[in-house]
């Protein structure tokens, strides 16, 4: 029996390129990782894009930035709403979408996200 969290494993599995986890960038994925706030969340690789959830079963919380997997990278606000920056790492990238998280963001909760206005359980 696993003790790991849903967000442990996926992020073990990104991690270890397993063969149930979506590619992605290797660079994006170990920096994001290697970041605390970042590997507290959810993360869901879909479209060339690293993106970050605050639950982790749909619906998603959808209202984090997130890591477009180009050269450079690039970091969007959720929806693609703006272009906060981009980058030549994916460290410095990561570091792009800490500096744009909300103080009160994580862990992320196991589930679907709440229904509007009623916020995390």
């Amino acid at each position: 029996m696993s003790t790991e969290s849903v967000v442990e494993t996926t992020w073990r599995q990104l991690l270890e390129r397993h063969s149930d986890a979506r590619h992605g960038s290797p660079g994006a994925i170990d920096a994001a990782f290697a970041e605390p706030r970042l590997r507290q969340l959810f993360p869901f690789l879909s479209h060339g894009c690293l993106t970050f959830h605050r639950n982790t079963e749909f619906p998603w919380s959808n209202d984090l930035p997130f890591i477009a997997c180009t050269t450079p990278y690039k970091v969007y606000a959720t929806g693609y709403a703006a272009l906060l920056g981009e980058t030549e790492s994916p460290q410095e990238a990561a570091a792009l979408v800490i500096a744009h998280l909300p103080d009160n963001c994580g862990p992320a909760i196991e589930g679907p996200w709440p229904e509007p206005g009623r916020g995390p359980a």
